[in-house]
């Protein structure tokens, strides 16, 4: 069980990206910045505000020079971009990108749907991104999609995982995510794979995401808290979901999260007032209703006056 509560919980945003990137729904590129200065002054410490993949796999991101160019840099705030090779890389650090984060796949299979290449050929594009970076003031994350299952091959082997963050850190990532694609993650399996990646990093360095397909994300993220985990990803109204992923869901949901931390004693640093106006403003913007649940069923200190007919 959880008996410190004394250490901060760093709730990373990712709905600019993560969020949109399957939505049906053409976003304009000024309501994209509008939503990504919104979030800024909410007290993220990082914003992951797009990405330089092709346009033909994620339309709907197609505008990241646009955006990022567009954005107010708010100080203490690092604004990520997704990026999938050198000239992504290029793209993201031309428009102003303070961090790299560089995905490849736990799952062969996966990595092939989504890369389009083998897992092997990922990393030796990495090393080509990380030599290009080193001349620049970025930093470079790389997340493992896939870590706890994938729904192609099933079952993930941590072994596989950890050989993976091992190359990561041989190629000079500062930081490591573990990715939960799908959504297929239970508690027990966290706790026990996040013990082994904090072996070879610090807590610092390490960020869990996980989407709530099957209803387990924020017990997930518990779970990594209690392990030692201490960086979280999350979506705004629970926006997102890999398009390369059947069957996958949005992320866990960013003030469901922050929510539950307050309940519980743990800070966030996170205005929780300003993401439900956020998130309650999202419907109209996408044109449907989001999963995420404190938005509409408001927090526990918003009281409600009581019936008038009650008996004496």
């Amino acid at each position: 069980m959880i008996t410190d509560f004394s250490e901060r919980l760093i709730v990373q945003e990712v709905s600019p990206r993560d969020g949109l990137q399957i939505e049906p729904t053409w976003v304009e590129t000024p309501d994209k910045i509008e939503l990504i200065d919104q979030l800024s002054l909410a007290g993220f410490s990082r914003i992951e505000a797009g990405s330089f993949v092709s346009p033909k796999a994620i339309p709907a991101l197609r505008d990241g020079d646009e955006v990022f160019r567009g954005i107010l840099r708010h100080p203490g705030v690092i604004y990520v971009a997704l990026i999938p090779n050198l000239k992504g890389a290029q793209r993201a650090i031309d428009a102003g990108a303070n961090e790299l984060n560089l995905v490849m796949s736990a799952s062969q299979t996966h990595n092939l749907a989504n890369m389009r290449m083998r897992c092997e050929q990922s990393l030796s594009a990495f090393g080509d991104v990380v030599s290009f970076a080193a001349g620049h003031p970025v930093s470079l994350n790389g997340s493992i999609a896939t870590t706890f299952g994938c729904p192609f091959e099933g079952k993930i082997d941590e072994d596989r995982v950890l050989q993976i963050v091992d190359a990561y850190l041989e190629l000079g990532m500062q930081g490591i995510s573990l990715a939960d694609t799908t959504g297929m993650a239970n508690p027990r399996q966290v706790h026990r794979l996040v013990q082994r990646v904090l072996t070879r990093i610090p807590a610092s360095a390490l960020t869990l995401h996980f989407h709530n397909t099957r209803g387990l994300g924020l017990s997930n993220v518990l779970a990594a808290y209690e392990a030692g985990a201490r960086r979280f990803d999350a979506s705004l109204g629970g926006l997102g979901g890999c398009p390369f992923a059947p069957g996958a869901s949005g992320n866990i949901c960013t003030e469901d999260l922050v929510n539950m931390c307050e309940e519980m004693g743990i800070e966030t640093g996170v205005d929780l007032p300003h993401l439900l106006k956020l998130s309650r403003g999202l419907p109209a913007l996408l044109g449907h209703e989001m999963p995420g649940q404190v938005a509409k069923a408001g927090r526990n200190c918003d009281l409600h006056p009581a019936p008038e007919n009650l008996p004496g």
